[in-house]
């Protein structure tokens, strides 16, 4: 009926509310309607329940909608995601929601999550188990997920199934300082990187201001063309009708109107043209596509201005999502392929990071408009330069972290901490390099390293025990019991994951061509595998090797004179430390040291069935050439402070946001319930930080035993 208040709508929404946490519920009520006039109403309405979807999906992984699963390409934009992009065109989506907080799922403790990897120069990810985010997974539909979480077992009892430190040989300590416990990542906003520039600076967000240029379009841009015109703008853009042009009457004509509206289409719509045209009296802006489908991957050349660099650099802080996924958000939202995008380094999920990117041809102006619209982002610092980002640019990575509920004394976190200030640790590769369910990645490696392809297939589709989504249960449960690669896809909402796409590969090539159907897999994704066994056999050998010689240079061992690793002879010996010995990741490419580690590395891999000696595999890609890498790292800039607080849940320390905001730091009492070590250092590229902190606490930094450290402190 015309007119009347969907009060039932509001029923539901203030119902589903109350499944989230206070702080939660506060976010998502900021949102809620306020009187407006009723043509206004479903707007706001809209605005309302989007926030509290995105509240709610955070708690519960269930997206608040029906209908449904669709089969998702990989080209092609899901509705849930089309939504949101057109709240942002309508300013539709609240602002001032940065600094949502992880909530951990009903019926699980709060836990951490994987611990943080900075392997900024290689960037890869364990993603044979992790999926898009929930704003890319959500169909139109109450996923079967939903109903399988409410009867899945606790996180807690899942990561009874996970690897452990023991397991991917991280087994020694450089230090004799007695160790204390402590909660890593209790809070994502516990660890905070900030991404350490070509120049040598430390990344931060503290300019959100955007540079000056007379050839920008007004900010009218965002307001003149309305919801309709927009949508029919899109489909034209993205070639989803047979429409070649679409044409917007100018109401108020005159030059200015015009002019603003010309801009608004370029600016919000990449590969579109436009042009004024009379009918029938009446002045008309025609858009339409002046390059075809290479539009959108290759921005107009003659609309951006030659005096300007071609591509604008930008801080990019971010809470609780990794590089991918923000870098998909922000082209998603701005309509543009994820690839003109570049960066040094990747950063993890479960933290707060700052890092510099850089992207093709997008105004600064276009770019700081998004801070109005997208939650847990911000972005600043804008610059236009001539030259993208690269990976391995970056000099290191800058960390606070802050270990809540430690039982150390005052004198052993002094301890603990100036030994890893002037010692340093052991640079094990981190627990996250190895998956976290129980089939480590590297044993997937292994398996494509022995050429054993149906191995290769079953590690990664057969049932297991561990962290997983419902789904993704279904899914390997139906692949156990007919093999068939399309009935497994069917169980699958959501296509990407590295079990997808195999499943994909498998129903396009056949189960005889599992070689071709795993290369439908992205080449990162493939190669982290053998990376992954290749950190396996570095962690195991290092460990061998300071068990055997301890923590000084012996003859033998190898260091590096520029890129070239030589041995160090018996005269040589008191010429190095233990800082300069580098050991070997295999491959056919590198040198082993002339002690009995040698031999240690050659039993090793015949033991998993591999050559040593021939490390090139039948397939170029997965040949390994080795590289090297130091056994200790001394970390830079290591400053700490012991406070006390009351709160668990109270941030121990301002972020970039907090202090543009003009956040007054958190002040700390002299006694409290609980005590946190705050910690400040500085670690070069592909480096895990949470390697430090495990000397400085020496506990097992793995999932499973700091989900059980937490378990244990909520009972």
């Amino acid at each position: 009926m015309p007119g009347r208040p969907r009060s039932w709508l509001f029923r539901v929404a203030f119902a589903a509310a109350a499944l989230l946490r206070p702080e939660q519920r506060v976010r998502a009520l900021a949102a809620r309607p306020v009187p407006r006039p009723r043509s206004q109403a479903p707007g706001s309405l809209k605005c309302f329940l989007g926030a509290l979807k995105m509240e709610l999906t955070e708690v519960t992984g269930v997206s608040l909608k029906r209908g449904s699963h669709a089969v998702e390409d990989n080209d092609s934009v899901a509705p849930a995601e089309e939504a949101k992009r057109q709240k942002v065109l309508d300013g539709c989506l609240t602002t001032g929601q940065d600094g949502l907080e992880h909530v951990s799922p009903p019926g699980s403790v709060h836990v951490p999550g994987p611990p943080a990897a900075v392997s900024a120069r290689e960037g890869r990810k364990n993603s044979d188990v992790q999926l898009e985010e929930e704003e890319e997974e959500e169909e139109d539909g109450l996923s079967e997920e939903g109903e399988e979480e409410e009867e899945a077992e606790s996180f807690a009892d899942m990561m009874k199934h996970g690897l452990t430190e023991l397991d991917v040989g991280i087994t020694k300590f450089v230090s004799s300082h007695q160790g204390f416990s402590g909660i890593l990542k209790e809070r994502y906003s516990d660890f905070v990187v900030h991404e350490i520039g070509k120049d040598g600076q430390i990344s931060h967000l503290d300019d959100l201001s955007v540079p000056v240029d007379e050839e920008d379009p007004s900010e009218d841009i965002f307001t003149v063309l309305t919801a309709e015109e927009k949508q029919r703008l899109e489909e034209l853009q993205l070639f989803k009708n047979k429409e070649t042009s679409v044409a917007i009457e100018v109401i108020e004509d005159t030059k200015e109107k015009r002019t603003v509206i010309h801009q608004a289409i370029k600016s919000l719509f990449p590969g579109l043209e436009t042009k004024t045209e009379d009918r029938e009296g009446k002045k008309y802006i025609v858009a339409y596509h002046a390059a075809g489908k290479k539009a959108l991957a290759n921005p107009r050349k003659h609309s951006w201005p030659k005096s300007r660099g071609s591509y604008c650099h930008f801080v990019l802080y971010k809470e609780n999502k990794d590089t991918m996924d923000a870098i998909n958000v922000l082209s998603k939202y701005l309509r543009v392929k994820p690839n003109i995008f570049s960066y040094m380094g990747t950063k993890d999920k479960r933290a707060i990071t700052v890092q510099e990117i850089a992207v093709l041809k997008i105004t600064a102006q276009r770019l700081a408009h998004l801070n109005k619209c997208l939650m847990n982002f911000k972005l600043g610092n804008f610059s236009y330069q001539k030259n993208p980002l690269k990976l391995g640019e970056l000099q290191g990575n800058h960390f606070t972290v802050v270990l809540r509920n430690i039982t150390g004394t005052d004198d052993q976190v002094q301890q603990a901490m100036h030994s890893l200030k002037e010692i340093g640790f052991i640079n094990y590769y981190g627990m996250q390099r190895f998956g976290t369910t129980a089939v480590p990645t590297y044993q997937v490696g292994r398996a494509i390293l022995q050429n054993s392809w149906t191995e290769v297939m079953d590690l990664i589709l057969k049932p297991r025990s561990g962290a997983e989504k419902g789904y993704l249960v279904k899914c390997r449960e139906e692949w156990a019991k007919t093999k068939d690669p399309a009935a497994a896809l069917r169980k699958l909402p959501v296509k990407r994951c590295v079990e997808g796409q195999l499943l994909r590969g498998l129903s396009k090539y056949g189960m005889k061509n599992i070689v071709s159907a795993f290369g439908i897999i992205p080449r990162n994704n493939r190669l982290m595998y053998i990376h992954s066994y290749q950190s396996y056999v570095w962690n195991n050998m290092v460990s061998k090797r300071i068990e055997e010689y301890g923590l000084k240079p012996v003859p033998g061992d190898l260091v590096l004179k520029g890129a070239t690793a030589t041995y160090i002879d018996e005269e040589d010996v008191n010429n190095y430390s233990i800082h300069d010995v580098v050991m070997p990741l295999p491959g056919f490419d590198v040198i082993y040291p002339k002690h009995k580690i040698s031999e240690a590395y050659r039993e090793m891999l015949t033991a998993d069935n591999l050559d040593i000696d021939n490390m090139r595999h039948k397939i170029r890609d997965y040949s390994l050439s080795g590289a090297y890498r130091k056994i200790i790292i001394r970390p830079q800039n290591v400053s700490w402070e012991v406070v006390a607080y009351d709160d668990p849940k109270i941030p121990l320390f301002n972020t970039d946001v907090d202090n543009l905001e003009g956040k007054p730091p958190p002040v700390f009492a002299s006694e409290g319930k609980y005590r946190a070590l705050k910690m400040d250092f500085s670690l070069p590229p592909s480096t895990y930080a949470t390697m430090a902190i495990r000397e400085v606490l020496k506990v097992d930094t793995s999932i499973k035993n700091q989900t059980q450290l937490n378990t244990t402190w909520l009972r």
